[in-house]
């Protein structure tokens, strides 16, 4: 199946060679390039990709804003990229609903693997970010067990829905949970999409934000951590 691709970036060399890297890809197809977040929205309804890649600070509706007016009225996944390591924009991206973040550095194999996960409705996150990730997610304890809702969230998760959601919190793709767990790929779909109506997310990087922030998870494993007491 070949991805269809929006590129989306202010800087006109920029966003040039990001579609000729996207492009010479195989199974991935540049659709459309927009240079701002309103013509972004334009152009991904016009066009209907698959996924989106948007660079995040640009003139007007930057690339949050627009990530958040799209998903909001059509069906696709956004990667946001950047050539700034401030942890803000990712948290950000994260509420907004995107499915990946990248550093703009980062080499066409990162780029291209984050847009094919993005379709598979899995996330991936640079690396460098992921430490700010977890370290925001992790701090402090008694804060995390704070929000009596989420609490509430997690109770409500059944057996097979919080087994689920650790793998994902393991980076585990829907195919390797399905194997994992002597599960069919649909019904693994289905008990995520379960996991994220009953916790109020919406991309697998918000659930595991989830996972992280109730203690329900060790960042540093994803393994589920033991009830104290």
């Amino acid at each position: 199946m070949t991805l269809r691709v929006l590129v989306v970036d202010d800087q006109a060399i920029a966003r040039a060679g990001l579609a000729t890297m996207l492009d010479a890809e195989d199974d991935i197809d540049v659709v459309g390039q927009a240079h701002d977040g309103e013509s972004a929205v334009r152009t991904a309804r016009a066009t209907e990709p698959d996924v989106i890649v948007m660079d995040i600070r640009m003139p007007g509706l930057d690339g949050i804003g627009a990530t958040r007016q799209i998903l909001g009225a059509q069906a696709c996944a956004v990667v946001l990229i950047t050539t700034f390591d401030d942890d803000q924009y990712l948290f950000d991206g994260i509420a907004a609903g995107a499915s990946g973040f990248l550093l703009k550095d980062s080499g066409p194999d990162l780029i291209g693997a984050a847009v094919r996960a993005a379709a598979r409705g899995d996330s991936l996150i640079d690396p460098a970010m992921t430490r700010a990730l977890i370290a925001q997610s992790i701090a402090p304890a008694p804060a995390r067990r704070a929000d009596a809702v989420q609490q509430a969230a997690l109770a409500s998760l059944s057996d097979r829905e919080r087994d689920v959601l650790s793998a994902v919190a393991r980076g585990l793709s829907n195919g390797e949970i399905a194997s994992e767990m002597f599960l069919s790929t649909a019904t693994v779909k289905s008990h995520i999409s379960s996991v994220f109506a009953k916790t109020g997310t919406k991309t697998r990087v918000q659930a595991v934000v989830f996972a992280f922030a109730t203690g329900f998870t060790d960042p540093s494993t994803g393994e589920p951590v033991p009830p104290s007491g």
